[in-house]
């Protein structure tokens, strides 16, 4: 199965596991599952970063694609059709545009999205496929 992980799991996996439920850490070392981790994640790591609203100890944002790559994540770029179909989604329960383009990610490629969000499974209706941690 395919996973995505959201901006708080990708922070938690490569800088604080222990903040990562036994359930959710053993999708993630499953070798029979694929996770994945959006260039949307890093963009709002990087993002937060220069807006002085997030500080993790030992890790600078641009050292998060090279952590997730070498704990085996596979790392999903922003396609040209996930941006442009990004208006299909027509359900509106976050305002925050990160959430959003993970979760129209998440529905568009079919990926199962591991949150923390407990609004994100309000997706539902529009096909999205959730487990929160």
């Amino acid at each position: 199965m395919t996973y995505l992980l959201d901006t708080h799991y990708m922070l938690w996996a490569v800088a604080d596991t222990k903040r990562i439920s036994k359930k959710i850490k053993e999708i993630i070392t499953n070798p029979d599952n694929k996770i994945v981790v959006s260039a949307i994640s890093f963009w709002e790591v990087s993002l937060k970063r220069s807006l002085g609203k997030l500080e993790i100890d030992g890790f600078l944002p641009e050292q998060f694609p090279d952590a997730c790559l070498s704990m085996g994540f596979v790392l999903e770029p922003l396609s040209h059709e996930d941006s442009s179909t990004y208006h299909t989604l027509t359900a509106n329960y976050h305002k925050d545009p990160f959430d959003r383009m993970l979760i129209w990610q998440a529905i568009r490629n079919n990926f199962t999205l591991i949150s923390v969000d407990g609004n994100v499974k309000k997706y539902a209706s529009e096909g999205l496929q959730v487990i929160e941690g």
